[in-house]
């Protein structure tokens, strides 16, 4: 009987077809798109897709590439422990959508650029471009690790499959459909595996709301068991999840990640029209939200079924991470092939994010070390270059995975490594978009201490993780767990890991923990960004007024935000205008090479009235 812990089923044939029809699929776009554009090999079709995608595949792929397996299985493990209080992200993504399509996208968009961190040479030095676009490569490959190993694990303790065997076997399709079809496969794989994902959760809500009697039943049961009070208005900045936090703190986190990532910025500006790389963000947040309210209510259902014997307390899991394929498997096992299309579902995740990041560490890596370097290389050249990057970056990402199993909790750790240095970086641009007194002296000091705060605060913070009365888990029970019930399943018991959930392991003696845990090395890791933000605007702005700011020098407008780059999705301009602006394919120039950039008696005003 479901819910009543002890051993559960192991895969069955239809599940490892299913799973397997899935990553040929993968695989199988990859190879379409490589055939279908094999006559188009330039840098700009392999890394933009030509630029030429529409709105609605990017904004899935926008979706896809952050709702990982990290999301699949880390969000319904946190419902379940900590309530509802994460569907709040609903709001940040909204927040998030509208400053990265009105801010961000205008200024990128106008530039041309095909790597985010060429802004930071036009802007400030060569330097900081070299540093920003390490500090990106250093975040993606440790989150990318972190991606793979998470399902990874889940597959690992389902099929009994060797753990590191699922990892090289997600690098390689990674790297195959990267490799022989750029931009374009990974957008359209992307599209497929977010459908897959969607499918997944549907599956374990549908037969949870069988097995408890309804979905009302599952809501009733979350509310008794306190998992619906969400709103939390305590402003104390400790606390994990709090609306504050969520809202102001997840807020800048996740305009972080989408307004500067290069993963996400690549994609939208592979739009043919800005109007198409803005309405892509906007649907984009649509997808946020059904996804994480599908997640969300997933970990409801989890609940309603173990209220009285969770699988963690019971040990029939390892870690909380395992929480909901023990569901899978505890309630699906009888329905051949469905356990398999959830694994399909979080494998498929791991697949999206692993196959941008692999893309956009290509991008960052042309366009800011290979091209500056050898100036003269033929499209061909550029074009084996990309194709050897691609499997360079995957196997990188593979060895990460061995750090990654390191780092506590899946979904706190992977938000903590965009706090940490997407923060920093996003205080950068934002010194460099609005402030023209800025100098690159002040963003060098500024970048630097708000990554050395935010490192110091993240790694103290998983030293000495934060205690329960700060976390906030909602209570458990195993009054109803029969180990002996009658099971007609084999499977591999017990179900152990070394990945440990964030407030059970790295447990530390009280005695131990110096007095700065409880305080500075406690707050909330959504504060992370936003605190590296500050650190580097304010240190970045005084160094700048005290070595002179840049008033010797002129800058080009098209540097910074302007009011006419704002709130314009309306998009009234004249057909002479819009030719401007929304340039397609191989007519757009990239970063110093366009004209509408070196060029000082260019109209900026043509450009950018809407």
């Amino acid at each position: 009987m479901a819910g009543t812990g002890g051993p559960v089923a192991s895969f069955s044939v239809w599940d490892y077809v299913v799973f397997a029809g899935t990553v040929v699929g993968a695989a199988g776009i990859g190879l379409f798109q490589a055939v279908r554009g094999r006559n188009a090999t330039t840098t700009d079709e392999f890394l933009l897709g030509g630029r030429q995608m529409s709105a609605v595949p990017v904004a899935m792929s926008l979706t896809a590439s952050f709702m990982s397996g990290i999301t699949v299985i880390g969000t319904p493990a946190e419902a379940y422990r900590f309530g509802s209080a994460f569907w709040l992200f609903g709001f940040s993504y909204a927040i998030m959508s509208i400053v990265t399509a009105e801010i961000f996208v205008p200024l990128f968009y106008r530039l041309g650029i095909t790597s985010t961190y060429e802004y930071l040479e036009m802007r400030f030095s060569k330097v900081i471009r070299v540093i920003g676009t390490t500090m990106y490569i250093i975040q993606t490959a440790l989150y990318t690790g972190l991606v793979i190993y998470a399902p990874a694990l889940a597959l690992n303790q389902i099929t009994g499959l060797d753990l590191w065997g699922v990892l090289v076997a997600t690098g390689v399709v990674c790297i195959f459909y990267c490799t022989l079809g750029g931009l374009k496969a990974v957008i359209w794989t992307d599209v497929l595996q977010m459908v897959i994902m969607l499918a997944g959760f549907v599956a374990v809500i549908a037969r949870g709301a069988v097995i408890q009697g309804g979905l009302g039943k599952i809501w009733e049961d979350a509310r008794e068991g306190g998992r619906l009070e969400a709103f939390d208005f305590d402003p104390d900045p400790l606390k994990r999840h709090t609306f504050w936090t969520i809202i102001v703190g997840g807020s800048v986190m996740w305009v972080s990640i989408y307004s500067i990532n290069q993963s996400q910025v690549q994609r939208y500006i592979s739009c043919k029209t800005m109007r198409h790389a803005k309405m892509s963000l906007y649907v984009n947040m649509v997808g946020l939200w059904v996804t994480v309210s599908l997640a969300v209510f997933s970990g409801l259902t989890m609940y309603s079924i173990y209220k009285t014997c969770d699988p963690l307390t019971n040990g029939d899991v390892g870690a909380a991470d395992q929480l909901l394929p023990y569901l899978v498997m505890d309630i699906l096992a009888a329905y051949p092939g469905v356990p398999g299309l959830f694994v399909a579902a979080a494998y498929s995740g791991t697949l999206s994010t692993v196959s941008s990041s692999i893309n956009a560490l290509v991008a960052v890596t042309v366009e800011d070390f290979v091209r500056p370097l050898w100036q003269n290389l033929t499209e061909k050249q550029m074009s084996w270059i990309n194709m050897g990057l691609s499997v360079f970056f995957g196997f990188l990402c593979i060895g990460m995975a061995g750090i990654a199993s390191l780092m506590g909790s899946v979904l706190q750790a992977a938000l903590s490594i965009f706090g940490m240095i997407s923060g920093p970086l996003l205080g950068l641009y934002l010194l460099g978009m609005f402030f023209r007194t800025t100098n690159s002296t002040g963003g060098l000091a500024g970048l630097v201490t708000g990554l050395v705060v935010t490192l110091w605060v993240g790694i103290g913070s998983q030293i000495y993780p934060a205690t329960d009365d700060k976390t906030n888990p909602l209570s458990l029970s195993t009054a109803s767990c029969n180990n002996t019930a009658g099971q007609n399943y084999t499977t591999l018991a017990p179900w152990t890991t070394t990945l440990t959930p964030s407030t059970q392991g790295h447990v530390t003696a009280i005695n131990d923990r110096p007095a700065i845990a409880d305080t500075w090395y406690s707050l909330s890791y959504l504060y992370l960004c936003l605190l590296g933000i500050l650190a580097t605007m304010a240190v970045g702005l005084l160094v700048s007024l005290i070595t002179g700011g840049r008033k010797q020098e002129r800058l080009n407008s098209e540097l910074f935000v302007r009011k006419s780059d704002l709130f314009c999705f309306s998009c009234r301009s004249d057909p002479q205008t819009s030719q401007l602006i929304e340039k397609a394919g191989s007519d757009l120039k990239i970063g110093a090479d366009n004209s509408q950039f070196t060029d000082s008696r260019f109209d900026m005003e043509k450009v950018t009235k809407f």
